[in-house]
């Protein structure tokens, strides 16, 4: 099953399988961002205003799309040069936000997060349209990159200007652009009086409110990509990011090769299939899915821990599901003889937290 079709069945797994009362207009949509399926759910509201909102979305999410793009000119790759020369600079409004917050989260990551290793990324072939036709690089081109230790922690922002101290950093918001997008999107329908809505842009989302005074119904896809893992309840304000080693891949002499880059390795991460995590903004659980990713089976409680994130669901290598108690309590898997580990607490509160 490609890729495409299996987002169509789990949004429609997301959207179509809530119970809704049937007073209340719901408006759904869909249009492409960020290089996939964005589908927006809005309830409660008359259908001029619904798409009138939508139509606002598409505009936003096409501006963002120009601005933090890796590697088709705009100010993001403007960005990115003026860091490689080392000179102070000012900083585009629509890049100084997105660096303040991956800074941030980066180090609270212990830069297992790192949005300057953009480098690495273009290094393996994921810096363009379709990978399919890539190899690996050479092992002594990574092994130059792992030496030269990008990371955020190269650039000093004051106010609105930035200096760069690392000629190897390069900026790829490839793990944290879309989570920002749609905190962004949400923010806009809020200023619109829109509170019950739903922004999903291929599988990763944020819910805000509720579906005809029903939570959403999230569908957690398969750790390869396809069918559903399982599903769980979202209401109030919530976000669900799921990162997937069959996200964007390319294979090589029977090996596959993922986007998802270690970088103290400079390698493809190991150990991980897919990480799924709930956080209250699409930002932060982005960035976390990420770490997590990386971080692995052995070490993603505590970077949870130090990013705060209240909510894990990791699958790996060997298909085995870790969970913390808290997200235990919220999944329903669809096979009940899955494989699962249950973690410590993650938080003190974790032991009562409720769906």
């Amino acid at each position: 099953m490609n890729h495409r079709l299996c987002i169509t069945l789990i949004l429609l797994a997301i959207f179509g399988l809530s119970g809704c009362d049937r007073n209340e207009p719901v408006y759904n949509s869909r249009f492409l961002a960020f290089g996939t399926l964005t589908d927006v759910s809005i309830v409660g509201v008359p259908r001029e205003k619904a798409v009138a909102a939508v139509e606002a979305l598409e505009k936003d999410f096409t501006i963002m799309n120009h601005a933090w793009h890796a590697w088709n000119p705009g100010p993001l790759t403007r960005t990115n040069k003026l860091l490689a020369e080392g000179k102070r600079f000012a900083l585009p409004p629509s890049v100084l936000a997105l660096m303040r917050k991956s800074a941030i989260l980066a180090n609270k990551s212990d830069h297992l997060f790192n949005p300057a290793i953009g480098r690495l990324i273009r290094l393996w072939g994921f810096q363009q349209d379709n990978p399919d036709n890539w190899q690996p690089p050479d092992a002594a081109a990574v092994e130059e990159l792992v030496q030269a230790n990008p990371s955020m922690d190269d650039i000093v922002i004051e106010d609105i200007h930035a200096q760069c101290s690392n000629p190897w950093v390069q900026l790829d918001f490839g793990a944290i652009g879309k989570g920002y997008g749609i905190d962004l999107a949400i923010e806009h329908l809020r200023e619109m009086g829109i509170n019950n809505a739903i922004v999903n842009s291929g599988g990763d989302l944020r819910a805000i409110g509720a579906r005809g005074g029903h939570p959403w119904r999230i569908a957690i896809r398969g750790a390869t990509g396809a069918g559903i893992l399982g599903f769980l309840y979202v209401s109030g304000d919530e976000s669900v990011f799921t990162s997937g080693n069959y996200e964007r891949n390319y294979l090589w002499k029977g090996k596959v090769y993922h986007h998802i880059i270690d970088p103290r390795t400079g390698h493809p991460a190991r150990g991980t299939r897919s990480v799924t995590v709930i956080h209250d903004d699409a930002t932060t659980a982005d960035a976390a899915a990420t770490a997590l990713f990386v971080a692995g089976p052995r070490d993603w409680q505590r970077i949870a821990r130090q990013m705060g994130i209240k909510y894990v669901l990791l699958v790996d290598e060997n298909n085995i599901v870790h969970m913390n108690p808290a997200m235990a309590r919220r999944v329903q898997l669809m096979d009940k003889n899955q494989s699962v580990e249950i973690s410590a607490p993650l938080m003190q509160d974790d032991h009562n937290n409720n769906p």
